[in-house]
């Protein structure tokens, strides 16, 4: 068991997320550990290490492996009806799918013949659908990507339809997209919009939230600004109660901006996922990958 503690600052916390958590350590080897998904057929979970360029695989019992490795510099996950991965590729500017197999193939690298910059976080709705964002991380240095020049003016949100190899950009009103979430109707999508990272004070590190009209996103409104540091990856559970990435651990809030707690890890924490059901929460954090159990 690993220490930890919790702040709770809204009387709904223990009802909407539990009253009792624990918190373990499951792996620490990682340079910067990313993209946890967790594959309900196969019940594993896979993390990326993005600076470490491997992919890595979690199972009770049998703890961490290497799942891929060089893993073109791979960053967010997610899982396909079929429950094959879909993953986010800095080096190979792409997004790419794996079967149940283990073999891997390029979905869509390029749209309008110009590559992506750096796809850095997936989420796949229920028709199929696969929308992921493009900030440039991947190409401003060689640390978890290829130094390169963007191809396209700015970042943006795109919607790719594997059944018809269609891409569309879902929204041009972002400025530095990274983590995304749909609300468990799928009629909003939640993005991190986090361009503090490379402007400071200037830039944003903010939660927004879309109307999802089609293959668009419209109306974007403001969630929250997300401190310390920034919102990078989160999830939200059937309740509509958001786990937020931040500087020290994850802020727990809901999509009207209430901030009903956090959970302090003292390490610059990425991004999370849900286990088999809604009470288990994956977190990779700066070299680490924990599991906090809610009761």
């Amino acid at each position: 068991m690993t220490p930890f503690s919790v702040e709770i600052y809204d009387e709904r916390f223990h009802a909407l997320v539990g009253t009792r958590f624990q918190l373990d350590e499951l792996f620490d080897q990682a340079l910067w550990a990313e993209g946890p998904v967790w594959l309900a057929q196969q019940n594993a979970l896979i993390f990326s290490d993005v600076k470490g360029n491997t992919m890595y695989r979690w199972r009770e019992g049998q703890g961490v492996t290497v799942e891929r490795s060089p893993s073109d510099f791979a960053n967010g996950n997610a899982v396909d009806q079929q429950g094959r991965l879909i993953t986010c590729e800095h080096g190979r500017r792409c997004i790419s799918r794996t079967d149940q197999q283990g073999k891997t193939c390029v979905l869509i690298d390029k749209i309008a013949g110009k590559r992506f910059n750096s796809p850095n976080d997936v989420v796949v709705k229920s028709d199929g659908t696969i929308w992921f964002t493009d900030p440039p991380y991947g190409i401003l240095s060689d640390a978890e990507g290829h130094r390169a020049a963007s191809e396209i003016v700015g970042c943006y949100i795109y919607c790719f339809d594997p059944d018809t190899n269609e891409v569309n950009i879902a929204t041009f009103n972002t400025m530095r997209p990274n983590g995304l979430a749909f609300s468990p109707d799928e009629s909003q999508l939640l993005v991190a919009d986090m361009s503090a990272v490379e402007f400071g004070e200037q830039g944003l590190h903010h939660l927004v939230i879309f109307d999802v009209v089609g293959r668009q996103l419209k109306n974007r409104r403001t969630v929250a600004a997300i401190t310390p540091g920034i919102p990078d990856g989160f999830r939200i559970d059937k309740q509509g109660v958001i786990y937020c990435s931040c500087e020290n651990g994850i802020v727990v809030l809901l999509t009207d901006g209430s901030l009903l707690g956090r959970f302090i890890l003292g390490k610059t924490t990425s991004n999370c996922t849900f286990g088999d059901d809604q009470k288990t929460l994956f977190i990779t954090a700066t070299n680490s990958l924990y599991r906090l159990t809610i009761a």
